[in-house]
């Protein structure tokens, strides 16, 4: 991708947040933008900003047919050039409840998995593509106090890897980008508790598109966030299981 040539770009996740403000900026630009989520409403309200540039569909990357919905997305836009990936969840979970885990799992495992292997076989077909995929540096190391989360954006980081490999394997001309920001003062967050350097999502968008134009493979958002995860990686478990890690 780069900053002067139109794209075909579908962004999943795209109603609100991070999502909404990368489409925003891409629409800017001048790109072709196919927006998906699962909030019909506010992907009509963007659709009404460009309505010959931008083709919407209401997804649950939860349910099986979401699928196929992507490939008909793909085709109304008369192919893809990029995908986004910013469908998902995550929740400080200390009771350990059931229905949070399973939902954060049912989200960020199955809804990721199924999504970016419907692109990456989309690209595969045509040859060439970038997957973009915006995780989190909680993939870093288990968080007790959001494991699945934590577990689920280390899922998404070696899916990634994996998918590199597959596609250097099959000899296609396949990019990634794993874009991994701190804490973003959107939905997720908005639970009344203190996050330190947090940052807001105009902010963060702007870090995610620069990171898409250069084709950054890891992109940690922000300069902060590179120097603590940095440090997290140099802790051994010994250590890291006593650390009271919260907010």
């Amino acid at each position: 991708m780069t900053k002067h040539s139109s794209q075909r770009i579908i962004i999943v996740g795209a109603t609100s947040g991070i999502g909404r403000e990368v489409a925003l900026l891409l629409l800017k630009e001048g790109h072709q933008l196919g927006l998906a989520g699962r909030r019909e409403e506010q992907l009509k309200e963007l659709q009404k900003l460009a309505p010959d540039h931008i083709g919407i569909r209401s997804i649950d990357i939860r349910r099986e047919e979401a699928a196929n919905q992507l490939d008909e997305l793909i085709g109304e836009l008369g192919g893809m050039d990029l995908y986004l990936h910013c469908s998902g969840i995550g929740h400080q979970n200390y009771g350990l409840s059931p229905d949070i885990e399973l939902d954060t799992l049912e989200t960020n495992g199955t809804g990721f998995t199924r999504m970016v292997t419907v692109a990456f076989r989309y690209f595969a077909r045509q040859g060439n593509g970038h997957i973009a995929v915006i995780s989190s540096i909680a993939g870093t190391k288990g968080l007790g106090a959001a494991p699945a989360y934590s577990a689920t954006k280390r899922f998404q980081n070696t899916y990634l890897d994996a998918l590199e490999q597959l596609a250097c394997m099959q000899h296609l001309s396949i990019r990634f980008t794993d874009i991994r920001p701190g804490f973003v003062a959107t939905g997720l967050l908005n639970d009344g508790k203190h996050y330190p350097m947090l940052m807001n999502t105009a902010y963060v968008a702007r870090k995610i598109v620069s990171a898409l134009h250069h084709r950054r493979r890891i992109a940690v958002i922000d300069w902060r966030y590179r120097i603590m995860v940095f440090f997290w990686k140099l802790i051994p478990p010994f250590v890291w299981k006593r650390l009271p890690v919260r907010n």
